[in-house]
C-alpha cells in the first residue's frame, strides 16, 4: 500500500444499466508511479469500471475518486486528468490520426504537442499514415492510435482498456513502453485486458474481476496460469 493517498480509489462501486448490474461492489486502489492490471473474462465488469474511472459512465452507487476528483460530481475534472483508451470506438472515421491529435490538443489547450505527437505516431508505426483517414484502418491500427491519443498529454492517470487486442508485436512493445514512461514520470496506470501474460509484463499488481465483483488482488508475479484459471471459475 502506498504511503500517500492513492491516485485512484474505488469503494463499493455498483453500475446498473436498467435491470442489468454490470458492476456489483468493486473495491480497488491504485497508486502513483504504478501500473495495475484489471483482469477477467469478457463480461467481468472491467470495461464498465474503466468507463466510470474515465468519467464516461456515472456510478450508480459507491465512491470513485480519480486524482482527487469525484467521478459522480466532477466528471469534467476526471476527464481533465485522465488519458483514456476505450475498449472500442472513440475515433472519427473520416478524420486522420493527425487531425485526432490536433483536436485532442485543442480540447486540452496544449500549446506544444506536435513533437510529442510525431514521436508517438512513429513509435506505433503510424507516421506513414498520419494523414490518412482512419476509416480504412485495421482494428490493430485503430487500437494503436487510441493508445497514442490517451498518452499524448501525459495524463496523471492513464487508463488503457484492451490496448493489446488485435495489435501486432510492434504495437505491443510500443504500448509497454508508454506504460513504462507513464510510471517513470509518476503517473497511475490501469490496464484492463483478458491477456494475462501481457498484463503481467506491464503491471506490478493484478486485480481479478468476476461477475462484476473483485475476487482477488495480488502481486502480478504470483498470478500463475493455474491460480488465474481457478479465480475465473
Amino acid at each position: 500500500m502506498d504511503q500517500i493517498a492513492p491516485a485512484v480509489v474505488v469503494r463499493d462501486l455498483h453500475v446498473r444499466f436498467g435491470d442489468v448490474e454490470a458492476v456489483s461492489g468493486v473495491d480497488l486502489a491504485a497508486g502513483n508511479g504504478r501500473a495495475t492490471a484489471l483482469l477477467g473474462r469478457n463480461g467481468a465488469g472491467k470495461s464498465t469500471t474503466m468507463k466510470v474511472l474515465a468519467g464516461v459512465v456515472p456510478p450508480t452507487s459507491g465512491q470513485v475518486t480519480v486524482a482527487g476528483h469525484d467521478a459522480e460530481t466532477d466528471a469534467i475534472g476526471v476527464k481533465r486528468v485522465v488519458g483514456y483508451c476505450p475498449d472500442v470506438g472513440g475515433l472519427v472515421p473520416r478524420a486522420t490520426p493527425w487531425e485526432h491529435l490536433q483536436l485532442s490538443a485543442r480540447l486540452r489547450r496544449m500549446d506544444t504537442w506536435e513533437d510529442r505527437g510525431r514521436d508517438l505516431l512513429e513509435r506505433f508505426e503510424l507516421g506513414d499514415v498520419a494523414h490518412r483517414v482512419v476509416g480504412g484502418f485495421s482494428h490493430g491500427m485503430s487500437r494503436r492510435l487510441s493508445v497514442v491519443l490517451a498518452a499524448l498529454h501525459e495524463p496523471a492517470v492513464l487508463l488503457l482498456d484492451e490496448p493489446f487486442d488485435g495489435v501486432d508485436p510492434i504495437g505491443v512493445d510500443a504500448t509497454l513502453e508508454v506504460v513504462a514512461d507513464a510510471r517513470a514520470r509518476g503517473a497511475c496506470v490501469l490496464l484492463s485486458t483478458h491477456l494475462r501474460d501481457l498484463a503481467l509484463e506491464a503491471c506490478g499488481t493484478a486485480i481479478v474481476l468476476r461477475g462484476g465483483n473483485r475476487v482477488a488482488e495480488m502481486q502480478a508475479a504470483e498470478l500463475t496460469g493455474e491460480a488465474y484459471r481457478a479465480l475465473l471459475d
